[in-house]
């Protein structure tokens, strides 16, 4: 599969270099206005990039690729005057309206499937909005849950948590806010991170040479926000 992807990967990269060679050739003979097309057109590149995420992941993984290609639609349709009047006041509904669908069609864990424990019970279930919280999970057999921020902040504290089985797996998610995750040292921490204008940082540090008491498994998800794992 990954030998199939990079082979579509690699004629998609090919056909675009040997399209704006194209462009720079018509250019040079006279043909073609190089720079009016690259300042109109410019947003197809993120359309057809996001048509090859949905192409080369079989369509099953397809927020990521819906939300470029929105975003490139939407710059398209100002680019030819169809959209008027201050375009912020479009592109900010619509980029919320992208990232809700890219949230609702983001693929599972993509690593450890084997190991990783489903959400079966909701020992964490937060949100906040414009708002902070503060979470201190004191469980002795934590089984997992969910976290999501928008427009505010979560602080989320295992220092004194047991994991069910030495093993959970939370999912969080952070749009246009930030989570922090402060877990033992002791525990090994697995992240499956996915980002758009954002950034998820692991500075979690396991005990040096000791085997980890349990695992937990994060499912972390940023859009203009950042997620820290202390």
């Amino acid at each position: 599969m990954n030998s199939i992807r990079d082979y579509q990967g690699r004629i998609f990269t090919g056909l675009l270099i040997i399209l704006i060679g194209i462009l720079f050739l018509l250019g040079n003979l006279g043909q073609l206005d190089v720079g009016e097309v690259f300042s109109t057109y410019w947003p197809l590149i993120l359309v057809f990039i996001g048509l090859w995420h949905l192409i080369t992941h079989n369509f099953r993984d397809t927020g990521f690729g819906i939300l470029l290609i929105v975003i490139g639609g939407f710059f398209m349709l100002v680019n030819w005057d169809i959209l008027g009047g201050n375009v912020w006041h479009y592109f900010w509904p619509l980029l919320i309206i992208a990232a809700g669908v890219w949230i609702i069609f983001k693929p599972g864990f993509k690593y450890h499937r084997g190991e990783v424990p489903p959400i079966k019970e909701k020992d964490l279930d937060s949100f906040t909005i414009f708002s902070g919280i503060k979470r201190r999970i004191d469980s002795k057999g934590f089984r997992g849950g969910k976290a999501t921020v928008l427009f505010g902040g979560i602080e989320l504290d295992f220092s004194q948590a047991e994991l069910a089985d030495n093993k959970a797996t939370v999912e969080v998610t952070a749009i246009f806010g930030g989570i922090d995750i402060w877990v033992p040292r002791e525990w090994k921490v697995v992240v499956d991170s996915s980002s758009i204008f954002g950034a998820v940082e692991d500075k979690h540090k396991g005990v040096p040479n000791e085997e980890p008491k349990a695992t937990l498994f994060i499912k972390a998800t940023t859009i203009f926000g950042g997620i820290d794992i202390k």
